[in-house]
């Protein structure tokens, strides 16, 4: 919504212009008693009660609140008449054209938002459902809407991210434009007015909502109806609004963005409140959201893997009366430099990448199979070291642990892919730290690694090397799974 997101949402009066040669003086006089005399101001009411500087003392007889449907409010005074002010063309309806619809657009072009002071030729009652009776135009209202300054910067971050923003208001289609322009949004020109649409269900309705970028005259439930119609399309919508009028879309909406100063039914609704009111804030939102969620894949990678190799193992152990190839500290050594350490920094990241569907399917293709190598090849080097004599269960385990963390290391570093500086130095590190254990003295003696024959190392090697198609092997094979789960089966094609 335009008002209170890409706009400051304080509207100020620039200019009243009489018609038709109105008396002035009896224009400011009923403009100050219309929005003085309102028990609920909007926000076109509070900036005319900011220009108005006069007290008025006019009595009112009867009233018809604004309305986001109708998009007009309306009073009766004693002895000073009946008064409508609204809309240009929903207030004047076909006396809306010619010089006045000229002058209006052109206005509207310059980026003002337009209202016309009609006098009724019947009195108002005190209805929410009433009719509009004849109405005679007698003044011109302009107000600016003013744009927030950080606009521009915001919505070149969601372009720059793939996202299409699209604005929507209540107020004249080409005034809408006019203030995207000025915001920066690409499309500017690409304005509606929402009145001369399609039904809400139709595809000719849907077409339009793709094809345009700026929407002026919607009414409430168009606004949900263009949230429905882009869902449908398969986009993922986020709606961002503050006042009531915005309350069905927001509701209906992926993610609805509420202003803290907005309506409290907006807050209700909304997934996210800015509590500043900032549209600006939402470029650090997101980032935030994608650093947590990417961040959370890639360490759920690695200690699903854990999980899975640790299952396998146990079952292996536990079935089949196996000897377990590791000893607790073995673990805390893998734990350590495969996964506690390293998913202490990669969670902490900044990870601005776009979040795709498909968290479990990612994480499942990356983890299982990497967990059945570890376990496959872990499991495999104990047993073939134990084949010579000589080699008793403690020195196998010693190959035994080196295989299963580097191979662990090897899938680290394809969760880190791509490597930049601070995850290349992590991985050169956690394969630097899980070296010196074996390498140095104090290093076999506190982690239970007694040095062996030099064949099982040789072994060992061999053992590494092959597992590294095997994991990429693995996550394709996944991939290919859940991708075409009927063809995996045996279904007919």
């Amino acid at each position: 919504d335009k008002t209170g997101t890409i706009t400051e949402g304080a509207l100020a009066v620039s200019d009243v212009e009489p018609l038709d040669g109105a008396d002035s003086a009896a224009v400011v006089s009923t403009l100050t008693a219309l929005a003085q005399l309102d028990p609920d101001p909007n926000p076109t009411s509070k900036a005319v009660q900011a220009w108005a500087t006069t007290t008025s003392s006019w009595k009112v007889t009867g009233r018809v609140p604004f309305s986001s449907g109708r998009k007009w409010s309306a009073m009766s005074f004693e002895e000073h008449g009946n008064w409508v002010l609204g809309a240009p063309e929903n207030v004047l309806g076909d006396a809306y054209s010619g010089s006045l619809q000229e002058r209006v657009e052109h206005h509207a072009a310059m980026g003002s938002r337009v209202l016309v002071l009609a006098e009724a030729d019947a009195a108002f009652t005190d209805a929410a459902d009433a009719t509009l009776p004849a109405v005679h135009p007698r003044a011109l209202v302009l107000l600016d809407d003013i744009v927030r300054a950080d606009a521009p910067d915001t919505l070149r971050y969601f372009a720059d991210q793939g996202v299409t923003v699209k604005v929507i208001s209540g107020d004249n289609n080409v005034t809408v434009g006019a203030v995207a322009r000025r915001a920066g949004l690409d499309g500017w020109n690409d304005n509606i007015n929402a009145t001369t649409m399609a039904a809400e269900d139709s595809v000719e309705f849907a077409d339009a909502v793709e094809a345009n970028t700026v929407f002026g005259r919607v009414t409430p439930h168009q606004k949900r109806a263009m949230v429905k119609a882009l869902q449908a399309r398969g986009h993922t919508v986020a709606m961002t609004g503050d006042g009531v009028n915005d309350v069905l879309a927001l509701k209906d909406s992926d993610c609805g963005v509420a202003m803290a100063s907005g309506s409290e039914a907006t807050r209700g609704v909304a997934q996210l409140v800015l509590m500043d009111s900032n549209f600006a804030a939402m470029p650090a939102v997101v980032s935030e959201g994608r650093r947590v969620i990417n961040n959370i894949e890639r360490v759920a990678s690695l200690f699903l893997a854990k999980t899975t190799y640790s299952v396998i193992l146990s079952l292996l152990t536990g079935v089949f009366a196996l000897a377990y190839p590791l000893r607790p500290i073995h673990l805390s050594i893998l734990s350590w430099f495969t996964i506690g350490i390293p998913a202490f920094f990669l969670a902490l990241e900044p990870n601005d990448q776009r979040v795709n569907e498909g968290f479990l399917r990612r994480v499942l293709g990356r983890a299982v199979p990497a967990g059945v190598v570890i376990a496959a090849a872990t499991m495999g080097m104990f047993a073939v070291a134990q084949l010579d004599d000589s080699i008793d269960s403690d020195h196998a385990r010693t190959v035994a642990v080196l295989v299963a963390g580097s191979v662990a290391l090897m899938n680290l570093y394809r969760t880190a892919r791509p490597l930049n500086a601070l995850r290349g130095t992590l991985v050169g590190t956690m394969a630097g730290l899980f070296a010196l254990a074996f390498l140095v003295p104090w290093g076999r003696d506190l982690f239970e690694l007694p040095t062996t024959a030099g064949w099982a190392y040789a072994a060992a090697a061999g053992f590494i090397v092959v597992s590294w198609p095997l994991l990429e092997l693995g996550s394709r094979a996944a991939e290919r799974w859940h991708r075409h789960p009927a063809q995996q089966l045996g279904s007919p094609a």
